[in-house]
C-alpha cells in the first residue's frame, strides 16, 4: 500500500492507549489461536469508551467487542487496535465495515496484517472511507504475533527450540539419565512458554530417558489442549510411559512404521493417533511433521527434545527461535552436547543468532534469538 495513504500524525495519548490495547491482546494468549493475538480500545482523548480482546470461541474479533462497549460513543472517537482491522469475510463479518459503521473518526494500528495477500487493504478501506490512519510499527505487537505472520506465511508453525543447559553447553550429565539443571523461577518460564505454544515437540529418546509428561501447567486458561507430539520412527513409546497414561486425545505420534501394525493398534486402542511419515535417513521426516501440525492449525511448536533431535531441527532450518535457560554451573566432560551436528560439515554455514536478549531468572538466565524474520526471509508456500 502507498505510504501516503497513511497518515503518520501521533498525539500525546496514543502510546499509553496502545500499551494497555497489547496488554489486552495478551490476555487472548492460549485462547486465540488460530486467529491472532488483538487487543482493541476505543477512546476519547486519554478516556476509554470500550475495549476488549480477540477470543476464537466467542467469535467477535477484538474491534467489535471494543466497539460493542463503546456504543454510539464510538462516533468520533479513536480505535486503537494491535493488529490491522481485517477487511475479508470469515466466520465473521470485515472488522473494517464495522469501523466505519460506528463512525470511528481516526484509527491507529499497531502492525499491518503480516499476510502479503492482505496487508494493507484493511487500512486502504479505511481511508477510502475518509478515517486518519496511523501505523506504530510496534515491535512489541510483531512479537505477539510472529507464530501467526510464519504460519500465515507459510501453512507451517513457528518454531521454539527450548533447552535447559550448563555454562558450558551441556543437557544432562550423560546419555540416558535425566539431569535437573535449572531452577524454579525458570521452570516457571518455561511453563509460560508452553502456555503460549500450540504443541510441544519431543523425541523418543528423550521420553525413554525423562519420562516426561510435557503439559501445560502455568494454571491459564487454554482454549485447545497442548499438543503432545512424539517423534518416533520405530514406535518405542513405552505403554506404562506417563505420555501415554496421561493420553486424552492430546498426544500425537509420528512414525515411519505402519499404523496397521500391532505397536501401533496397540496405542491407538489407548486414545494415541498415530501418523505415519517418509524415512529419511532412517527417521521421522521432519519436513511431513511440520507441514502435518501446520494443517491441523498449529501455529507455534515448541520443540523440547534432546541432542539428536535438537540437531536434526537446527540442520534442517527449522527452527526459528531459540530459548536457552542456562545454569550458572560447569557439568565437565562427559555431558551431553544441547545439539549433535556433524560441526565439520556444519559450523561454517550455520546461521548466527539475531535480536539477541538475555533475561535473568535467578539463579539463572534465558539467552533468546532467531534464526528467521518471520516477517522478511520466509518465502509464502501458501496460494492466496
Amino acid at each position: 500500500m502507498p505510504t501516503s495513504e497513511v497518515t503518520s500524525k501521533a498525539l500525546p495519548a496514543d502510546a499509553a492507549l496502545m500499551q494497555r490495547a497489547l496488554e489486552l491482546a495478551r490476555r487472548s494468549v492460549g485462547l486465540a489461536h488460530p486467529n491472532p493475538h488483538v487487543g482493541a480500545i476505543v477512546a476519547r482523548g486519554h478516556q476509554k469508551i470500550g475495549e476488549g480482546f480477540h477470543e476464537y470461541d466467542k467469535l467477535d474479533h477484538a474491534e467489535i467487542v471494543a466497539l460493542k462497549q463503546a456504543g454510539e460513543k464510538a462516533r468520533g472517537a479513536t480505535l486503537y487496535v494491535t493488529l490491522e482491522p481485517c477487511c475479508t469475510t470469515g466466520r465473521t463479518g470485515p472488522c473494517t465495515k464495522a469501523i466505519i459503521g460506528a463512525g470511528i473518526a481516526r484509527v491507529v494500528a499497531a502492525m499491518r496484517d503480516p499476510n502479503p495477500a492482505v496487508a494493507g487493504r484493511g487500512l486502504a478501506e479505511l481511508t477510502t472511507a475518509g478515517i486518519e490512519v496511523v501505523i506504530r510499527e510496534d515491535e512489541h505487537a510483531k512479537r505477539l504475533n510472529e507464530d501467526f505472520a510464519k504460519w500465515v506465511r507459510t501453512g507451517v508453525p513457528f518454531v521454539t527450540l527450548k533447552t535447559a543447559l550448563t555454562l558450558d553447553g551441556q543437557i544432562a550429565a550423560c546419555s540416558g539419565h535425566s539431569t535437573a539443571i535449572i531452577g524454579d523461577a525458570a521452570r516457571a518460564a518455561v511453563q509460560r512458554m508452553r502456555h503460549a505454544a500450540d504443541a510441544l515437540v519431543t523425541g523418543i529418546g528423550t521420553v525413554l530417558a525423562d519420562d516426561p509428561l510435557l503439559t501445560d501447567r502455568s494454571g491459564e486458561l487454554r482454549r485447545r489442549p497442548l499438543l503432545r507430539v512424539v517423534l518416533d520412527s520405530r514406535l518405542r513409546l513405552p505403554p506404562k510411559s506417563k505420555l501415554v497414561k496421561t493420553a486424552k486425545s492430546d498426544l500425537l505420534v509420528f512414525t515411519t512404521q505402519s499404523p496397521d501394525s500391532p505397536k501401533a493398534r496397540a496405542l491407538a486402542k489407548k486414545g494415541i493417533e498415530i501418523a505415519r511419515t517418509p524415512a529419511r535417513r532412517g527417521d521421522v521426516c521432519l519436513d511431513t511433521v511440520m507441514k502435518e501440525l501446520g494443517r491441523r492449525g498449529i501455529l507455534n511448536a515448541m520443540l523440547e527434545a534432546g541432542a539428536t533431535l535438537n540437531g536434526a531441527a537446527l540442520e534442517a532450518d527449522l527452527v526459528d527461535k531459540v530459548a536457552l535457560f542456562y545454569a550458572p554451573r560447569i557439568m565437565g566432560t562427559g555431558g551431553v552436547p544441547m545439539a549433535r551436528i556433524p560441526a565439520a560439515k556444519w559450523f561454517a554455514k550455520a546461521p548466527a543468532l539475531r535480536n539477541i536478549a538475555v533475561h535473568p531468572c535467578l539463579p539463572d538466565f534465558v539467552l533468546e534469538g532467531y534464526f528467521h524474520d518471520v516477517y522478511g526471509n520466509h518465502r509464502s508456500r501458501r496460494k492466496n
